[in-house]
């Protein structure tokens, strides 16, 4: 009985240390994808192919619902779209995207 225990024991701690050793550890991906191919006409060559990736144009005005937009403290609307900000105009109500003029423009102060 105490050589069985004594078997368990040790092929526990056997199985502990092989299965704890065998870690792997991530790799860090480039922006740039790699893809290999094969060409049938030479069979085993590969080359890498860069694919680049699409860059979507950014609307610099886009028209939302006030109700679906954010309410700074003081009274200004805002809408973050695809990591963009946009503001509020008060005259016209649409949503233009943030850049410097618009802390000198009256139209994108607080309505009070």
């Amino acid at each position: 009985m105490k050589n069985i225990l004594l078997y368990i024991a040790f092929t526990g701690m056997v199985i502990l240390f092989l299965g704890c050793g065998k870690k792997t550890v991530p790799e860090k991906k480039s922006d740039k994808a790699v893809v290999e191919y094969k060409n049938s006409a030479v069979g085993t060559a590969s080359k890498p192919v860069a694919i680049k990736k699409i860059k979507t144009a950014v609307p610099k005005v886009i028209v939302v619902n006030d109700k679906v937009a954010s309410k700074t403290f003081d009274g200004r609307y805002y809408y973050d779209l695809d990591g963009k900000r946009y503001w509020r105009n008060n005259v016209d109500g649409k949503y233009y995207l943030y850049n410097k003029s618009m802390h000198n423009d009256p139209a994108f102060k607080s309505p009070q």
